[in-house]
């Protein structure tokens, strides 16, 4: 789904996608490319022929999906696309965007504001967390972002339904009246140590990180971000670290938490590009245009649990939808 590292880890990756894309772990996606022709709403969007453009995604399911969507959109728009998505983490991303390795990338608002801009609060306004996350990083990095989708990937916290039954609660603000031994977690490392991850949480819901009376370190468990799902699911903890438009939050019938104090910021997706290049091919932001206006949570979740719950491939998955939607017909 994020946060950043110290610059110096940040450039080091950069150095490292921009000397090979493997060759220090970065490791891409690539593979098939998959284009044809636009239809429908699109189907009238000047060609981009002439246009060489490096399409970047980090490396989880639902960003993967939307880079392969990217890639096939701007390839049948006649694009020269190289296929540079699932890169490992948002620090080694974010930063070859930032070089200029990659000219556009599907980016989330509250990432950006919190993660990337360093703002300590989110804004609850969709639309105003949008807007100024488009205008800071427009003045500061020359990165443009288009038009979010309504969709809105935010963190949340699972349980299962006998979790539930057990606990008797069903919003973050009942946390302090679960028993201490009972507040077990499981996270990602990163979600450990973002300025929007688990410490504010805990603390903005009365049970402080490492407190004994709040959440000891001892009830975080650390797993890799797909991993959550079926520990949680497995009874590991208690509490497992979700995206909200995960499809195997439906498939595992995992009852998520409200965030009834929107401690959390809204992640709605936009697509970012290079000033530069959009600047030189301004029919980018008709082509995704209303694309990004079909991208709802609803559609998400069945997207990411083709690739999650029922193995598809991601660039199968991304077509498909393109095809159903009409944007795009076989040729």
């Amino acid at each position: 789904m994020r946060m950043l590292r110290k610059a110096a880890g940040a450039a080091l990756m950069a150095l490292c996608l921009v000397a090979t894309l493997t060759g220090c772990g970065l490791g891409t996606a690539g593979g098939r490319i998959l284009s044809g022709s636009l239809s429908g709403p699109v189907e009238d969007v000047e060609s981009l022929e002439g246009l060489h453009i490096g399409v970047g995604s980090k490396n989880f399911s639902e960003n993967i999906i939307l880079g392969k969507m990217a890639i096939s959109l701007l390839a049948s728009a006649g694009a020269d696309v190289t296929d540079l998505t699932n890169i490992p983490g948002s620090a080694s991303a974010r930063e070859a965007h930032l070089q200029g390795q990659i000219d556009a990338m599907w980016e989330y608002t509250g990432t950006g504001w919190i993660a990337y801009l360093g703002e300590e609060k989110p804004i609850p306004d969709e639309q105003e967390q949008y807007e100024a996350v488009r205008k800071r990083d427009l003045d500061e990095n020359q990165l443009v972002w288009l038009p979010p989708a309504p969709m809105n990937n935010t963190y949340g916290f699972a349980m299962t339904q006998a979790t539930k039954k057990k606990l008797g609660i069903s919003k973050l603000s009942e946390l302090p009246t679960v028993p201490v031994e009972e507040r077990t977690f499981c996270v990602e490392s990163e979600f450990t140590n973002r300025p929007d991850g688990l410490p504010g949480m805990l603390k903005t819901y009365g049970v402080p990180q490492g407190r004994p009376n709040g959440v000891p370190d001892g009830n975080l468990k650390t797993f890799q971000t797909g991993a959550i799902y079926s520990a949680t699911d497995a009874g590991k903890c208690n509490f497992g670290e979700v995206f909200t438009t995960d499809g195997r939050i439906k498939a595992l019938d995992l009852v998520v938490l409200e965030d009834d104090k929107q401690y959390f910021p809204k992640y709605n997706v936009s697509l970012v590009v290079r000033e530069e290049v959009l600047d030189d091919y301004p029919q980018i932001a008709d082509l995704f245009a209303p694309v990004s206006e079909e991208l709802t949570d609803e559609e998400l979740i069945e997207l990411n649990a083709r690739v999650d719950v029922d193995g598809e491939e991601a660039v199968d998955v991304a077509w498909e939808w393109l095809v159903e939607k009409g944007f795009v017909t076989e040729e």
